[in-house]
């Protein structure tokens, strides 16, 4: 690897000197009022390298007092009080109470103590059928818990590792209480800020383990771009390279030699995907090392003073830098010199290396990446995940799992809890990668919980018969999956900003409902989350069969909220089943939101879109901050902030685009500003700073949304403001119309349906409805969609 051009990851390791409370065999260091470092060693050698979890100590030293007597030891900070002998840590030695109680007892940890925590993430879901068990987290209800960082590798000035020369305690106690934003905050100034992905990363993956040739793949693509599907990543899986070799070489699962067969002009295939929009990625299975069948083995054999003559093999070895050097050398760049973008790292091999307290999958997890930011690219790979600290090394491959619907039901919380450890960019293999049984309608609900998941990305084994295609499975399948998959690329200008919050202020996509409201209800929806500002309530079990309609069990926080594909307005604080056929999944946005898409997009979906179409929902004030570049994909991006604000009394929608020095808005952009939940509009007034625009208006009745476009040469900013019979209200769809399409849909006898409906029509009292139609016993799942529609009247 040339360092000259390598990507450095930004430390700070030593601790101000005014944080340091030291004897001759301990050491603490405050870096927050609720985060210290406790270490022990018997010569008093301690650790003020980087590690491969933590790179930054340099924190603003907080208030704190310090009680020093000859055999007791207090440090008291505005959350916490440490107490401590003096002595080799022990239980009753050491101990921290927290000032705010979590429990019905003290908050109080003893060193040693288990820590009841809300878990994090795992290595990998390979051939998981549902549930696995997850690692520790950095959140618990009870108030606090640690981290052991006593066995990570120190990582060396110039990107390398080595073992701790003086082995030590060295753990990190974490009191943020709930306050679960704010310690995730100070975790990623710990152990580094996520990185910014390349905007393309947020578009479709289209990934398979099969033996696609040059000219199917490129077919494939053109079938995508004829059906208006957009694909920005282009996976291509292990059968890029040889996979059939002599059994005296072992197996082909490793390689590095292009396929001529399949790909004769390997440069040619790449340059053509580029060509479409398309950015790609090859698959990596590095164990076996370098063998003589490879056409870099030569060169690399010499490099290594390997014995070529009699085709020694070149053992893969990731703690050896010399080999990696050469790995990256001979086996890498000349393939991104001909159009690979990023490596897919495949790993499974285990957590051991040749170098004690190395992972080898860490270790490469962190060399691809710095290695991947030569020459000022944004660096990126595709890799398991490697205990706490991954987030440095996005984008994670969560694994091989069975297609089950359990598998469905375990990945939304499985990712929305990996944020408890910082991973926030899990890449799932949408729709399951092997065995189970063919199911459309999993298949749609996958993808749509693909689209609302950090990295959308179909991906299935090498099975005749599993092709992820979305016209491979039945018209109505087709048609939800595919107006999904056209969804994904709609919200990247919204997923891109969230893209730049993640990175520079330590907000991530998504994040457990508990992170936002602190109540009992909240740690009970595991598979609920939120999507930026909105609420993602993903699909995962099968649709009632008399009704077509399927079920989520929601907790919806206090505040109110309008769905984002129904417009249906909902009154929080409460538990509430919801209920949705194949073509949507409740999502919902509090009022207020501001969700900007774009109107037009490409196949890759990396530059800022000409049309920009701005979500509104109305019911309160609400400011957007979006975040565009030039899309270069390179470190040091000038983002441009578009700002959008809406004043919910006035009825006025503001934006205002910031400086933008590099070009990276369209001059020409126009904007359609979508403000839902309004009574029909009686009058649209626009000023524009004396530019000279041009504007149509229209009204969604079905949607119940205001419709402007608004459009002229380069224009920085303009107000509307919007009249209607009635500011207050926030209108909904018609609920007797959606009522009347429940009842059409479900398979029933027809009177029964006819029965019903001129109940809730000709009623007037809700209480006397459900009390009726309680008495015709109809179907559970039926009853409860109705009462869905009728529950705002109570």
């Amino acid at each position: 690897m040339n360092n000259t051009k390598q990507y450095q990851l930004p430390i700070c390791p030593v601790a101000c000197k005014e944080a340091v409370v030291r004897g001759d065999k301990y050491r603490f260091t405050v870096l927050t009022d609720r985060l210290i470092r406790m270490e022990y060693q018997e010569e008093g050698r301690f650790t003020d390298e980087p590690t491969r979890t933590v790179l930054n100590r340099e924190f603003p030293v907080p208030e704190f007092r310090v009680i020093d007597e000859e055999e007791k030891l207090e440090i008291v900070t505005d959350a916490l009080h440490l107490y401590y002998d003096k002595k080799e840590f022990s239980s009753s030695g050491l101990y921290v109470i927290l000032k705010e109680r979590f429990s019905i007892s003290d908050s109080v940890w003893n060193y040693g103590d288990e820590i009841l925590d809300l878990r994090g993430t795992a290595r990998t879901l390979d051939n998981a059928d549902g549930a696995v068990e997850l690692e520790q987290g950095l959140m618990s209800v009870e108030g606090f818990t640690v981290l052991d960082d006593s066995d990570s590798a120190i990582v060396t000035e110039d990107g390398w590792v080595s073992v701790r020369q003086n082995p030590e305690i060295d753990l990190y106690f974490w009191g943020y209480g709930h306050d679960y934003l704010q310690c995730l905050q100070d975790f990623y100034r710990l152990s580094g800020y996520t990185p910014l992905l390349p905007k393309y990363t947020m578009g479709n993956w289209w990934s398979r383990y099969y033996p696609y040739t040059e000219e199917s793949y490129l077919k494939l693509m053109e079938d995508f771009s004829d059906k208006d599907i957009p694909i920005s990543v282009s996976v291509i899986d292990m059968d890029w390279h040889i996979t059939k070799v002599p059994s005296k070489y072992g197996s082909g699962w490793t390689g590095y030699t292009w396929n001529k067969e399949l790909f004769p002009d390997p440069e040619r295939f790449l340059g053509k995907l580029h060509e479409m929009g398309k950015h790609v990625t090859l698959n990596l299975h590095p164990a076996d090392g370098v063998r003589a069948f490879e056409d870099a083995y030569l060169p690399m054999a010499k490099e290594l003073n390997a014995d070529y003559a009699h085709e020694e093999k070149i053992p893969f070895d990731v703690t050896n830098k010399k080999f990696m050097d050469a790995y990256f050398k001979f086996l890498h760049h000349p393939n991104e010199e001909i159009g690979v973008d990023f490596w897919w790292v495949d790993w499974q091999q285990g957590s051991v290396s040749r170098t004690k307290g190395v992972d080898p999958l860490w270790m490469l997890n962190h060399l691809h990446f710095m290695d991947s930011g030569r020459d000022g690219k944004l660096p990126l790979t595709f890799s398991r995940y490697a205990g706490i600290g991954s987030h440095r090394y996005p984008v994670g491959f969560s694994g091989d799992t069975i297609t089950t619907w359990e598998s469905l039901q375990f990945q939304p919380y499985f990712t929305a809890n990996a944020t408890n450890v910082g991973y926030t960019w899990w890449s799932h293999d949408i729709g399951g990668h092997q065995r189970g049984i063919r199911d459309d309608e999993l298949e749609v609900r996958w993808v749509q919980f693909g689209v609302f998941s950090p990295i959308m990305r179909l991906h299935s084994t090498s099975n005749e018969f599993y092709g992820k295609e979305p016209w491979n499975y039945n018209m109505i399948a087709e048609n939800a999956i595919s107006n999904f998959m056209r969804l994904r690329h709609k919200l990247v200008p919204y997923l891109y900003t969230m893209n730049y919050r993640t990175h520079l202020y330590g907000i991530p996509l998504i994040q457990p409902m508990y992170y936002k409201q602190d109540v009992p209800d909240a740690y009970n929806v595991g598979n609920e989350y939120y999507f930026g500002e909105l609420i993602v309530c993903p699909i995962t079990s099968p649709t009632d069969r008399q009704t077509g309609l399927a079920e989520f069990d929601a907790w919806i926080p206090d505040g109110t909220y309008i769905d984002f594909f129904t417009g249906q307005v909902y009154q929080g604080g409460c538990r509430q089943l919801l209920y949705r056929d194949l073509d949507t999944i409740p999502v919902l946005a509090p009022v207020g939101s501001i969700v900007p898409m774009a109107g037009d997009y490409t196949d890759c979906c990396v530059e800022n879109p000409k049309e920009l179409d701005v979500l509104v929902f109305h019911g309160a004030n609400g400011r957007f901050e979006l975040f565009e570049d030039d899309c270069s994909n390179t470190i040091g991006m000038e983002p441009v902030i578009t700002v959008f604000t809406y004043d919910a009394d006035e009825m006025s929608f503001t934006m205002q685009k910031g400086e933008d020095l590099s070009g990276s808005v369209p001059e020409d952009r126009s904007y359609c500003v979508r403000i839902r939940g309004l009574l029909p509009i009686e009058n649209v007034m626009i000023e524009a700073d004396g530019q000279k625009i041009e504007w149509t208006t229209d009204y969604d009745k079905e949607m119940q949304e205001a419709v402007i476009k608004i459009w002229g040469k380069n224009v920085k900013r303009f107000t509307l403001k919007i009249t209607t019979l009635d500011n207050k209200v926030i209108a909904q769809p018609n609920r007797m119309e959606t009522i009347r399409r429940i009842l059409h849909r479900a398979q029933m006898e027809y009177d029964t349906k006819d029965k019903a409906f001129r109940i809730i029509q000709e009623e007037e009292n809700p209480i006397r409805i459900l009390s009726q139609l309680q008495e015709m016993k109809l179907n559970e799942a039926l009853f409860r969609a109705i009462l869905e529609q009728l529950a705002s009247d109570f």
